[in-house]
């Protein structure tokens, strides 16, 4: 929780909040096995608690296609030694399931998943380009993955299916466990406060 982090944990924490996150996913366009299996929901009848539950769906959809384009475009960058490959491969691996289990979840409930936006666009927006060593990398994912489960945490209470709410609980542990490892990796420092994330 440095201050090296805070502007791309921002950014994601910004989106999550505009708009109800229908709105921002709709604009765009952590491990896989247990994902896939995620728990049963009850998402089968129309109703405005449903829509607005598929609008969260829908931002944090959007959020997976950008934690898996920043890990393969900076995966594909040449910055990256083969330990930290084979990390960042991993974590990609994770944000794919996620994306599949969201898609499927919003699939199932009537809605069409928010597509992802090229990589042009992302490398823009995330200002992946400014990206010169092996330790920028790892700190920009650090600081995507800190946003990621601020985030998640801070939807928990927008979902009304409580299934939906454990998910997100998931999810955002994935995500709290890469920013640790990458954190750490950083050199990064650790907040004193409690309650690191939300």
């Amino acid at each position: 929780m440095t201050d090296t982090f805070d502007p791309i944990s921002l950014g994601r924490r910004a989106l999550f909040r505009t708009g109800g996150m229908a709105a921002a996913g709709l604009g765009l366009a952590s491990l896989g096995a247990p994902l896939m299996a995620a728990p049963k929901h009850t998402m089968h009848k129309k109703s405005s608690a449903m829509e607005g539950d598929i609008g969260v769906l829908q931002g944090a959809l959007a959020l997976e296609h950008e934690g898996i384009a920043a890990y393969r475009i900076a995966g594909g960058s040449g910055l990256l030694s083969k330990g930290v490959l084979d990390v960042a491969l991993v974590f990609l691996g994770h944000h794919q399931g996620h994306r599949d289990s969201l898609a499927k979840l919003i699939s199932e409930a009537g809605g069409k998943p928010v597509e992802p936006k090229s990589d042009a666009e992302y490398i823009k927006a995330l200002n992946i380009a400014s990206l010169k060593s092996e330790g920028d990398v790892v700190k920009f994912a650090a600081g995507l993955e800190q946003g990621a489960a601020n985030a998640y945490v801070g939807q928990v209470a927008a979902l009304q299916d409580h299934q939906l709410a454990h998910l997100f609980a998931q999810l955002g542990t994935d995500e709290a466990v890469h920013w640790a490892i990458l954190n750490n990796a950083a050199g990064g420092s650790i907040a004193k406060a409690p309650y690191l994330f939300g």
